[in-house]
């Protein structure tokens, strides 16, 4: 069953690269002017449509073969992350019929199915405080509301690209072409992560906890940092510049830097090669968008995931952190940026019903949401340390 699940992630996965193609045929189809879906359009809902039923299939062959719901550890929570961006894709393309919309919501799709398939994939028992039924409905609840906010998102950064003038340098071309560069950074995650998977590096620290106990720390790749108080038990490695106090996670921060370093050689690469912004490359793709409907989109996508995100990442995580630690609320990292996360967007929707915040002010602020969310799934769960770091 297990091997059944992944051969279903894998084929869904193919399917949504073929489905970004299709999204860009549909594009640059000159009837996609009109209000009648072209061929192509047809053809990429359909497609993608597939691609969802597929990781729908993973996701309920995996549930059977663990025994719970997948979304335990940062693979799982990835995929099925993944998985809700797609479905909430679906439905508001259905509402909307806007082509474009999955043109820049499939890319996103794949990079954080790719980013979570570099963590181990292996199911394994769940640790004593998940073994319970408020793992899938805490989790699977706040990743669809996430998922559904990201999709305000994707209809930010389409609205930016159209209206931001790229022939000159300015705050609007910086801070865009910086989402661009976040992207690139996530591509440089998968491919060094990749490539000291395939050399099979590994070096073993032994290190002191928070807990003033020796532990061991294994690093998949060279350490550019290295553990509190840590000493290189595995000959022939690299040894760390820095040594980081207890609260942080080496292994994980050591990740992040070398994500970073391989990330910008890539954007680095880009622009030498095609000399431009990468946001310039892509705003041809979006000269017959309708800003007025992709600002509905955005609007839309919040006022439903604001209350879907509400429901599972801050009532039911307090129920459950209740009978799991005898307390509602603990400031641990997560609980926090959860907590501002829930704030920004509060604030999202004052701005936008009570100070008219509509149009490209409302697309920079539906972008921010977007970067406290990937900071929350990807730095909070990759460097700090905190109740959740099982994940």
């Amino acid at each position: 069953m297990a091997a059944l699940s992944s051969n279903f992630l894998e084929i869904a996965f193919i399917i949504y690269l073929v489905a970004i193609f299709l999204f860009g045929g549909s594009i640059r189809d000159k009837r996609s002017k009109s209000d009648k879906m072209s061929k192509w359009t047809i053809i990429a809902v359909a497609t993608t449509i597939l691609g969802f039923a597929s990781q729908l299939g993973y996701f309920i062959t995996r549930w059977i073969a663990s025994g719970h719901a997948p979304v335990s550890n940062l693979f799982e929570f990835a995929t099925a992350f993944g998985m809700m961006l797609v479905l909430a894709f679906i439905i508001l393309f259905f509402i909307y019929k806007v082509a474009i919309l999955g043109l820049f919501t499939l890319p996103i799709v794949v990079l954080i199915i790719a980013y979570g398939s570099m963590f181990p994939t292996d199911i394994s028992p769940l640790i004593p405080s998940l073994q319970s039924h408020w793992l899938y409905i805490h989790v699977t609840t706040a990743a669809l509301g996430q998922a559904i906010l990201s999709i305000s998102a994707v209809a930010g950064i389409i609205h930016l690209v159209t209206v931001v003038d790229q022939k000159k340098s300015s705050k609007k071309t910086f801070w865009l072409e910086a989402i661009m560069y976040v992207l690139v950074i996530t591509l440089g995650f998968i491919l060094v992560t990749s490539t000291f998977k395939g050399l099979d590096y590994s070096a073993e620290f032994t290190w002191i906890d928070k807990k003033d106990q020796e532990s061991v720390m294994m690093f998949n790749m060279p350490a550019l940092v290295g553990p509190n108080e840590g000493e290189l038990i595995t000959e022939g490695r690299f040894q760390p510049i820095v040594e980081l106090p207890a609260i942080i996670s080496a292994v994980k921060l050591n990740t992040v830097l070398w994500s970073v370093a391989v990330g910008s050689i890539l954007y680095g690469l880009f622009r030498l090669i095609f000399r431009k912004r990468i946001s310039a490359l892509i705003q041809p793709l979006t000269k017959n968008v309708n800003l007025d409907i992709v600002d509905e989109i955005g609007y839309r996508s919040v006022a439903i995931g604001f209350p879907i995100f509400t429901l599972g990442a801050l009532i039911f995580a307090m129920i459950w952190a209740q009978i799991a630690w005898t307390r509602f609320w603990g400031w641990d990292p997560k609980e926090v940026w959860a907590l501002i996360t829930f704030l920004f967007y509060a604030a999202y929707l004052h701005l936008r019903l009570s100070k008219g915040w509509h149009g490209e002010k409302s697309a920079w602020l539906a972008v921010i949401g977007f970067a406290i969310i990937m900071f929350n799934f990807i730095f909070v769960n990759l460097v700090i340390a905190g109740l959740h770091s099982y994940a």
